[in-house]
């Protein structure tokens, strides 16, 4: 095993065991048999078999809550997504999520044949096969059919998206050829499904003849902006989030925004915010609606707390617990609408609000949705 390497590449050997890291973890606040210190030591220790065998290794969200906070920059989340490359060749899984469907979806989309439908896109919008500007659709799709049963409507995401890029003028490529982003497996540390994913997804963007290629989901655009350029080089391509550009064209005053009545809160993704940076341009965006009044949770910006799930694997009523918790915080600024910038958000934090135990008086809506229902004049 190359755990020397995994030591090293993470500077593990730094950690001065003060167990910040355990004590900023969303996963050990309720599972006090979790501790992201006593994996590394133990590491450290020579003791392997406690961490690369161990169940609780597939627990971690990768939130980067801990990795964010260590005062000796040990990298946490690498340290887990290497220590589960290891754990694979050992044959040691975690625990699939929905019976393993959307682990296999992903999958599938290695084989050649695959082709993804672009039925879902209405008559009325404009798009393109070819052209500089480049939606990447990722999986919003399939999470619409899987999740229907908790109210969640994920292409309603890749719909609004269409609607504001045509508001601008902009005619998008939509790809039957593209591909998940291969976010999960490459942080299961399958590498040959991510590797084969992010493959064919350069291809057919480069093909396309893109020039800038926009994300609604922040693990796509983590994907492509930071993790697919260390393992195939600089991407011939500019990688924009598109609240981001919606930003831009506010701050430009090229439109403005319709009225409305809404009390909402802002969860903060954690790839689009801990990884990315990203706090206040969407921030801004909400801010902006006339008439919307707008509160912070006390957990925010990077102290955000994470939905609660990750990679679509060990999903327990710890994490249950974890939505919940979040949720409460959410109801308790008194928003009626909870905003967030990535679909697994929605997802996870409905299928808490649709949990037959709870009753809230608070909806999930992504960041993109609203922005295409409030587009003003230009």
């Amino acid at each position: 095993m190359n755990i020397e390497k995994i030591i090293d590449d993470t500077k593990a050997y730094f950690c001065i065991e003060c167990g910040i890291c355990t004590g900023s973890c969303p996963i050990s606040r309720i599972d006090s048999n979790f501790s992201p210190r006593l994996m590394v030591e133990n590491l450290l220790l020579g003791e392997e078999d406690d961490v690369i065998r161990s169940k609780k290794l597939w627990s971690c969200l990768t939130c980067k809550a801990c990795s964010s906070r260590c005062p000796a920059s040990v990298d946490f989340n690498q340290f887990i997504m290497r220590s589960r490359i290891e754990a694979k060749l050992l044959g040691e899984n975690g625990t699939c999520t929905h019976a393993g469907t959307l682990k296999a979806m992903m999958e599938l989309q290695t084989t050649e044949f695959f082709r993804k439908s672009k039925e879902w896109i209405p008559e009325n919008f404009k798009v393109t096969d070819r052209g500089k500007f480049y939606y990447f659709v990722g999986c919003l799709p399939f999470f619409n059919i899987i999740f229907k049963d908790i109210n969640v409507k994920s292409i309603d995401i890749a719909v609004s998206a269409l609607k504001i890029f045509n508001f601008f003028g902009i005619e998008p490529v939509i790809s039957e050829n593209e591909r998940c982003c291969g976010h999960d497996h490459y942080w299961i540390g399958e590498f040959d499904v991510f590797k084969t994913l992010a493959e064919y997804n350069l291809k057919t963007i480069n093909n396309s003849g893109a020039e800038v290629v926009f994300f609604t989901c922040p693990e796509g655009y983590n994907m492509f902006k930071e993790v697919y350029p260390l393992y195939f080089g600089k991407l011939d391509f500019e990688c924009v989030y598109l609240p981001n550009f919606v930003n831009e064209k506010l701050r430009d005053g090229d439109f403005s925004f319709l009225e409305t009545e809404d009390k909402v809160t802002y969860q903060d993704p954690c790839r689009l915010g801990r990884f990315m940076g990203i706090y206040e341009e969407p921030r801004n965006l909400i801010q902006n609606i006339p008439g919307i009044v707008f509160k912070d949770m006390p957990r925010n910006r990077a102290n955000s707390l994470c939905c609660g799930s990750s990679n679509w694997i060990n999903c327990t009523s710890v994490n249950k617990l974890i939505q919940v918790e979040r949720l409460k915080e959410a109801e308790n600024t008194g928003a009626e609408t909870l905003i967030t910038g990535c679909p697994k958000c929605e997802i996870h934090l409905n299928c808490a609000l649709f949990d037959r135990d709870n009753n809230y008086n608070i909806r999930i809506k992504d960041i993109t949705t609203l922005i295409a229902e409030k587009l003003g004049g230009k």
